[in-house]
């Protein structure tokens, strides 16, 4: 049985500008921190492509992955991304934080798992490890947000 529907759902943005608003100050408060512990946008980008995927988030797919080639990133890095753990094309502070990123969206199945976290925290240090968990947390959340409002690409929309 199928749970798609075409039913219109509502628009967040318009029916809770306030909550919307906190949402975002809440994105540009974890790209901040990142940015100021030292975390490169385009590793942002691979985080919140990857984690994107694994929620099966249409429209942050759409948008990372075009976020991540206007920053420069290569496109076989992006075609790469769902075996970046046997792909000689992400090194290992990448994989580290690929690692993290998928512990925490994927929390459910078993916790983020100390190796996990301790080889995060040996590449990144506290402040970097605080800013990929704010990062990655803000953008489970905003799938969770595209998901349920059947959110689609901008080409898409008819």
């Amino acid at each position: 049985m199928s749970t798609i529907t075409s039913e219109p759902r509502v628009n967040l943005k318009s029916v809770t500008p306030d909550v919307s608003a906190g949402m975002r100050a809440l994105h540009l408060a974890a790209a901040g921190n990142a940015a100021r512990a030292g975390l490169p946008d385009p590793l942002l980008e691979l985080l919140r492509l990857r984690v994107s995927q694994i929620n099966g988030c249409e429209f942050c797919i759409d948008l990372h992955a075009r976020d991540a080639r206007t920053g420069g990133e290569a496109p076989q890095r992006l075609d790469a991304l769902f075996a970046w753990k046997t792909s000689t094309l992400f090194d290992a502070r990448e994989k580290s934080a690929l690692a993290l990123a998928e512990a925490i969206t994927l929390v459910h199945d078993g916790r983020v798992p100390d190796e996990v976290y301790r080889a995060a925290a040996t590449e990144f240090g506290d402040e970097g490890v605080a800013a990929l968990i704010w990062v990655c947390t803000v953008i489970n959340a905003y799938n969770r947000i595209a998901i349920s409002t059947r959110m689609v690409p901008p080409n898409s929309q008819s």
